[in-house]
């Protein structure tokens, strides 16, 4: 017998408390609920939210990480089931990137050259990065509670993809509040801060995960 299909008898056979995709679409429920009330709780919707949101920039944010999170919890899950291949869901994350490439490049052409550097900076760089990993914390936990009734094959590179999931909701909730509309600061602060949070699922999923 090869070792996957072992593996796949055993993950089969092994009892769990809830099937794989109802726990994961709880987890994915209660993570973003919890992280819209984290932001409710504390810093709030950004004031001009209602008005704004009909604009390009504000409704490709929001748009572009909503796209990401999907796409990400479709990577979790399939990693979370031993046997499925995970190459189409895993480069199907390259589409939100072009979309943020090609956002970059149209604003390049209409900005002047001199306000390329202040765009990106932004005004909250910093805080971007320590809003969006705070905000995708339960989302994370609550993703690897979710996996840990399924079989991942790699338990490292599941979390990982926790990770991703997690940082793409946090990002999500976070372009709620976030004043910094300009592809260039999205492009990178957005992407830098889901890192992190990824980081962060590996190491969880190579402890939490293992079976």
């Amino acid at each position: 017998m090869k070792t996957d299909e072992l593996i796949r008898l055993l993950s089969e056979d092994a009892p769990v408390r809830m099937r794989y995709r109802r726990a994961l679409a709880a987890a994915i429920v209660f993570g973003a609920v919890a992280a819209v009330s984290l932001l409710l709780s504390t810093y709030g919707l950004r004031p001009d939210l209602a008005d704004q949101i009909e604009t390009l920039r504000v409704a490709f944010k929001i748009g572009a990480s909503l796209l990401a999170a999907v796409l990400a919890c479709r990577l979790v899950l399939r990693i979370g089931r031993p046997g499925l291949s995970v190459r189409g869901a895993a480069l199907s994350l390259l589409v939100p990137l072009g979309l943020l490439v090609l956002a970059v490049a149209a604003e390049l052409v209409v900005l002047p050259q001199a306000d390329w550097m202040p765009k990106l900076l932004g005004r909250n760089a910093t805080f971007c990065l320590v809003l969006v990993p705070t905000l995708s914390f339960l989302p994370l936990v609550a993703l690897l509670w979710a996996m840990r009734n399924g079989a991942p094959d790699n338990p490292g590179l599941a979390g990982a993809a926790a990770g991703i999931a997690a940082g793409a909701i946090g990002a999500t909730v976070y372009a709620l509040h976030c004043p910094d509309d300009s592809p260039l600061f999205v492009a990178t602060w957005y992407p830098l801060a889901i890192a992190i949070v990824t980081i962060a699922g590996y190491g969880a999923g190579r402890r939490a995960l293992r079976w």
